[in-house]
């Protein structure tokens, strides 16, 4: 598993249990079959942000392979999602 660098600022957006909470769910959901579509992982139509998502309750986390090793999964963005509305460090983002 590997953050990218502005989702450790995406974090501290967070609140602490927040922020405990997608970690959490990160390690636990994507250690295994990453790319396999749950009911929490799903594969989006193409963004600018990421092919796939992780649902942890009003929080997202984007993610994909890392360019430099198909072994690693990398963390792209970590937002809360309000209404039908995304919210990534505080601004809100369309998908």
């Amino acid at each position: 598993m590997d953050l990218a660098e502005s989702v450790k600022e995406q974090l501290r957006s967070l609140s602490a249990n927040q922020r405990a909470l997608i970690l959490a769910s990160i390690e636990t959901q994507l250690t295994h079959e990453p790319f396999r579509e749950t009911r929490n992982r799903k594969a989006l139509r193409p963004n600018p942000l990421a092919p796939w998502e992780l649902r942890v309750g009003d929080l997202r986390a984007f993610y994909d392979l890392a360019p430099d090793d198909p072994n690693v999964i990398r963390i792209l963005a970590v937002g809360e999602k309000r209404g039908s509305r995304l919210f990534i460090a505080g601004k809100e983002v369309q998908l």
